[in-house]
């Protein structure tokens, strides 16, 4: 569990260094609250030791980023679909000559040496390898050694200065107050990818018997157990893509977890026999692999589920891209699948965190030697990912430097869309708030997830056939052991887009809570934006059925949508869709969705929100109904 660091640019202390007498004043520009639970503070830095500073600098146009991308994807826009490219993009948010001179004068100034003094390619990073003492004395901080409870040993410190005339030229500086560090090996019986925090699946259960899969092709059981056909009918999802050679749907893996081929072929002979001899199209990142043998249920979960289902229902005609990040050693973070995607992003060019992210080359046994993935690898114009993090498990300028990469890639007209959790309005591993910001099993605060709160991607909710019900009948929220996850952000205002249907919600069935549990502003960004169903899947796991529920399985059902409907798009000469929020927001698109109105997702010791009329903080909009979607979509420019 994490603190959430704060910031306090606006707390000026006055600080003056003796050094430099006639610098700014210095101020606070982040602290921390605590020393979150697991780790212990175990005594001062060396001061003669290296760390590598990193200073974030302020983008240009950062702040208009949202407007932008707006602008291109609301469907009454002149702009509607005008994409950019990657070169638009690197030139609109680059940091100004200014920017870079004034972080790099007061560097030098400060006794840095010019030689030392290392610019990123895309200007939005700089570098520079100092002692202990050095980043003290720049700072005005003291730097400590934190130890986990697991043996992992971090540099951190409580609170740190810039001055006046600095502070509005960088985001924040590596290594600082973030613990965000995650554990970059796996801990005993803890795959690497949860060690880094990232969320996955919920519920795992036996589908006992191979007469028990025999019986359940048709629709008569898709209360409880849900196959393609349950799917696409539930969502009238029957169509052949034919520009399978200009489109790809890309599925986002996080290595040790990986999917097997021996399991994607049983599906296939049961459920979907145009899948029998294929396979995704792997693309390794850092060292990513598929491997050809069984692992374990708790490795090849996520990516059985994830490729089966999306590999299915764009059908066997259309190449499923498979981006597996990570090596077996050190797997990898969200930053690192974004590096590999965005040149621009890259260590020293983007958000990357070297205490936080791993670094590639991967010097432990049997890690990866190859260079690090930096721009090398063309991004599908849809991506799912079912792996989540808690937005208190990483500080708020972390948050929001990779939130501003999901809105480049929108404007670029890619579709991201993530999971919005299985906890209800508890954070992944049903973690809640207490007071000081420590994430804990006994809070009591509620506890968003992200990235879905970023307002620059689509989150995926779940819903489920009620029991004893048919796919012909209206769902419901995803209940029982798994809880569709969904609130309202602590680090994110409501986008423009939003405003509408969810003043429309807090209007009418504003939640009777007390404003400290919840974010009850009316002023933060609502997730997820829409749903589909996520309960009792039937997927080949390790050689035998079995059910799994989660808002995993909801995001690639939404991805195949989505990417089907880019194919019509492109069959006839369009653009692919983009950022889907404004336009699946706006009146036009008001009927396209099944609307959700019955269920709860408690957590936290409550019962979280009600599914209503409209949008809600646990369905969004609702589900798709795809023929309505698809011809909506085919009038757009």
């Amino acid at each position: 569990m994490r603190c959430l660091s704060i910031f306090l640019i606006a707390a000026s202390l006055g600080l003056l260094s003796s050094a430099e007498p006639f610098r700014s004043p210095y101020n606070i520009h982040e602290k921390r609250t605590c020393i979150p639970q697991g780790w212990s503070l175990t005594r001062r830095c060396n001061p003669i030791s290296s760390i590598p500073l990193r200073f974030a600098l302020k983008q240009k146009n950062i702040e208009e980023i949202g407007n932008y991308l707006y602008d291109m994807s609301h469907p009454n826009s002149p702009n509607y679909g005008k994409h950019w490219t990657a070169g638009d993009v690197a030139r609109t948010f680059a940091p100004t000559d200014e920017t870079v001179g004034v972080v790099r004068s007061w560097l030098i100034t400060s006794g840095i040496g010019e030689e030392r003094i290392a610019l990123g390619r895309a200007k939005a990073w700089i570098q520079v390898n100092v002692t202990v003492e050095e980043a003290e004395e720049l700072m005005n901080t003291e730097y400590n050694v934190y130890t986990h409870l697991s043996g992992k040993v971090h540099v951190a410190c409580e609170v740190y200065y810039l001055p006046e005339h600095v502070q509005p030229h960088v985001d924040f500086i590596t290594p600082s107050v973030h613990f965000d560090a995650k554990l970059t090996r796996r801990s005993s019986g803890e795959s690497a990818s949860s060690a880094r925090g990232i969320g996955r699946l919920g519920f795992v259960s036996d589908l006992e018997t191979a007469g028990a899969v025999s019986s359940i092709h048709g629709l008569e059981h898709c209360d409880t157990s849900i196959t393609p056909i349950c799917l696409r009918t539930l969502y009238d999802l029957f169509y052949n893509p034919v520009a399978t050679d200009k489109n790809s749907f890309g599925i986002v893996e996080y290595t040790p977890n990986t999917y097997v081929q021996s399991d994607l072929q049983m599906f296939a002979r049961n459920f979907s026999t145009d899948l029998i001899g294929k396979e995704p199209y792997l693309v390794s990142i850092d060292g990513g692999y598929a491997p050809t043998t069984n692992g374990t249920i708790e490795l090849d979960i996520e990516s059985d589920l994830d490729l089966e289902y999306g590999m299915s229902l764009v059908t066997g005609n259309q190449t499923v891209t498979l981006y597996q990040v990570g090596d077996a050693v050190n797997g990898a973070s969200m930053n690192n699948f974004l590096d590999a995607i965005d040149g621009s992003y890259c260590t020293l060019d983007g958000g990357d965190d070297p205490l936080q992210d791993i670094v590639y080359p991967d010097i432990l046994p049997g890690g990866y030697m190859g260079p690090e993935a930096c721009g090398t690898v063309e991004p599908t114009y849809v991506i799912s990912t079912s792996y989540s993090y808690n937005e208190a498990d990483l500080g708020p300028f972390y948050a929001e430097r990779q939130c501003a990469e999901y809105a480049k890639l929108g404007l670029m007209g890619i579709t991201v869309l993530y999971s919005s959790g299985d906890n209800g309005v508890a954070g992944n591993s049903d973690l809640c708030l207490i007071s000081n910001h420590t994430q804990s099993h006994d809070g009591y605060i509620f506890n968003p997830t992200f990235p879905g709160t970023c307002p620059y991607v689509t989150s995926v909710g779940a819903t489920m056939v009620k029991p004893n019900a048919t796919v012909f009948d209206p769902e419901v929220a995803m209940m029982g052991r798994i809880y569709s996850g969904g609130g309202f952000s602590n680090y994110f205002g409501m986008p423009e887009y939003q405003k509408k249907a969810v003043d429309h919600y807090l209007t009418k069935y504003r939640p009777d809570y007390p404003s400290t549990i919840w974010n009850s502003t009316g002023m933060s960004r609502g997730y997820p934006d829409i749903s589909a169903n996520g309960a009792n899947y039937v997927v080949a796991l390790d050689g035998g059925f079995r059910h799994i529920s989660g808002t995993s399985c909801s995001s690639p059902v939404i991805g195949a949508i989505l990417t089907m409907i880019n194919d019509a798009r492109l069959a006839i000469g369009k653009g692919p869709i983009g950022f889907v929020n404004p336009t699946i927001y706006s009146p036009e698109f008001a009927d396209a969705f099944n609307d959700i109105t019955e269920g709860n997702n408690p957590g936290c010791g409550t019962a979280g929100y009600n599914a209503t009329d409209g949008w809600d903080p646990l369905t969004g909009l609702g589900t798709p109904k795809f023929p309505k979607l698809l011809a909506l979509w085919l009038l757009l420019p």
